[in-house]
Formats: C-alpha cells, sequence, structure tokens
C-alpha cells in the first residue's frame, strides 16, 4: 500500500543537514550563503522554510539565540537564531560540500 500525501524527504533540506554537518552551527543567512555558492539557485525564503520543517522533523535544532546591535533598517537590533543538527538528521557525506568547506578554511589560514 502506497503512502498517502506528500513525501518527507527534500534534496533542499538533505543539502542543508550537509552544510550544517561541516559548519557544526549557523544561523540561516550563513546557511543561505553557503548554499548558494554549493547548489544555486535558492532563495533565503526556501532556507529558511527547510530550517522550520527540519526543525518539526527532528533534524534540525536550536542551538542558541543570539541579539546584535547596531543599524538596521528595522531597528537597532537583530536576532540570529543558530541551527544545529538534530537527532533524526542524516548526513551523507557529500563530495562536493567537503571539499568546499576544506577550500574555504585552507583560503582562511593563509
Amino acid at each position: 500500500m502506497a503512502r498517502r500525501g506528500r513525501p518527507t524527504y527534500s534534496k533542499v533540506r538533505q543539502n542543508v543537514i550537509e552544510i550544517l554537518y561541516h559548519l557544526g552551527e549557523a544561523y540561516g543567512y550563513q546557511l543561505y550563503k553557503s548554499y548558494k555558492d554549493l547548489f544555486p539557485p535558492v532563495t533565503l525564503r526556501v532556507i529558511y522554510y527547510h530550517l522550520a520543517k527540519g526543525k518539526s522533523l527532528g533534524e534540525f535544532e536550536i542551538g542558541e539565540v543570539k541579539k546584535t546591535k547596531g543599524e538596521y533598517s528595522w531597528g537597532g537590533e537583530a536576532e540570529k537564531v543558530f541551527y544545529k543538527l538534530g537527532p533524526k538528521a542524516k548526513p551523507r557525506m557529500d563530495e562536493n560540500v567537503k571539499a568546499y568547506f576544506e577550500k574555504k578554511n585552507a583560503v582562511k589560514t593563509q
């Protein structure tokens, strides 16, 4: 018997899992920038949708929430919600993502 409804698997969410595996913890915009470099095209809205969906499925958890002061168009404070992998996340160790972060880390250390 076939299951009814929409499948819970998502290639986008799996790619975010791969990125978070290498970053450890990151906020939405950081994930968006890495995702855009690795798997274009993507919008920020899609990333935040999949973070919320993944949180409800147990693939992501909220690590911490930091408030930053500054001159923003919406006011004097921004809130950064940091995500980390949850218990149901299953990283597949994507070689492209691994190579991207190794190259990025090599540039940082020079």
